[in-house]
């Protein structure tokens, strides 16, 4: 392995984390209708905790199909 591969390899890593950190991000600022949560109603905040909380087992299906495809 030379250099050039070793540098690609990080980049690829740590790019791959701060695109997925950014995708999460803005999949719970949408969950939350684009407010944050000093700006939203008791009602909208019991929305946003579900929307987040269906984001989380959607996330965790794709992970478990992952898994099972694998066998």
């Amino acid at each position: 392995m030379n250099v050039n591969q070793i540098v690609n390899m990080i980049l690829r890593v740590v790019m791959r984390k701060l695109v997925t950190k950014g995708v999460n991000a803005g999949i719970d600022r949408m969950s939350s209708g684009g407010k944050s949560g000093g700006d939203m109603t008791q009602a909208e905040r019991r929305e946003a905790r579900k929307n987040k909380k269906a984001v989380r087992q959607a996330r965790q299906a794709a992970r478990m199909t992952r898994r099972i495809g694998k066998l």
